[in-house]
């Protein structure tokens, strides 16, 4: 009996066996409802954004017509929607963007230096602030739009480009009712960061603020895209809010603009305020992507001192 010692020979290739088929009962026991439900869902979830586009393609002034997804497909409803001159779309979408850009920025900034103290520092008051944070958030921000309006009417009068009918003073109302929950939910985000990176980096001599803008800031990007993503479909869907401080024209935002092609009793326009809300979808949609690599990579990312 000889045996091969050759080191360089090739390792010898194994038959594969065969492996029997699993049967239809037991395979739609064991995966193939999973199946059935997930394509449900996904049916469930697409059906009314596939309805939509449908009906912004209709040439028809109802929806009733778009019964028949994508029988008859025309741009007329975009070209209406940017034509009309007593409901100005593109100054609409521009303040929306405005707001939501501006607002989502702030909030995620402000936010996060909040969490930043409420999580390293130690100073009087710390734990009775998070606790106000969180019990003024249990109140609905609808019960405060009466002394909201009142405010901003009383800033108005002393400061007229912080008051009602300003984009600043809907950005500034916007961002005083969002630091609550938001810095909560960084506070807690921010405490799984080891506490040994601030300790070496202030052995090195850096002080709070460079290891914040430098260090903490890199280790909490998933929940920085968070709180921006959230803030920033908030902002750009409240209707409340901005129909209360904002009135003329040309300063709505999208929400309280295309409302008014449908709240007419004499003309609503179904497919051009779908035309409308399809544009509207597509910012927080490229917004969503852009941070979705962010949200990923960043919960896989450390730091290595």
């Amino acid at each position: 009996m000889s045996i091969d010692t050759n080191p360089s020979a090739p390792p010898k290739e194994r038959t594969p066996v065969p492996q029997p088929r699993m049967r239809f009962g037991k395979w739609m026991r064991e995966l193939g409802w999973r199946h059935l439900v997930g394509i449900a869902v996904v049916i469930f979830a697409t059906f009314p954004l596939v309805y939509v586009l449908s009906a912004s393609l209709n040439p028809g002034g109802t929806l009733t017509g778009s019964n028949v997804l994508f029988r008859e497909l025309s741009v007329q409803n975009y070209v209406d929607l940017f034509s009309d001159p007593r409901r100005p779309y593109g100054a609409w979408f521009a303040n929306t963007m405005i707001v939501g850009l501006a607002t989502s920025i702030g909030t995620v900034f402000l936010g996060a230096l909040a969490a930043y103290a409420f999580s390293r520092m130690r100073f009087t008051g710390r734990r009775p602030g998070l606790l106000a944070l969180i019990i003024v958030q249990m109140f609905p921000q609808l019960l405060a739009v009466v002394a909201i309006y009142l405010l901003m009417r009383g800033i108005g009068e002393v400061f007229p480009a912080i008051g009602l009918d300003s984009l600043i003073g809907l950005i500034m109302v916007y961002l005083g009712g969002a630091l609550g929950v938001n810095t909560y939910l960084m506070y807690g985000f921010f405490n799984t960061v080891p506490a040994s990176i601030d300790e070496a980096a202030k052995l090195d001599g850096a002080g709070h603020a460079r290891i914040f803008f430098t260090i903490i800031l890199r280790l909490v990007a998933p929940i920085l895209a968070v709180i921006g993503l959230l803030s920033f479909i908030g902002t750009t869907s409240d209707f409340v809010l901005s129909s209360v401080i904002l009135t003329s024209p040309d300063k709505l935002t999208l929400a309280v603009g295309l409302f008014r092609y449908v709240s007419e009793e004499t003309s609503t326009n179904y497919p051009v305020f779908a035309a409308g809300a399809v544009l509207a979808a597509i910012p927080v949609m490229v917004l969503f992507l852009w941070l979705q690599k962010y949200i990923v990579s960043g919960l896989t990312a450390g730091a290595v001192k």
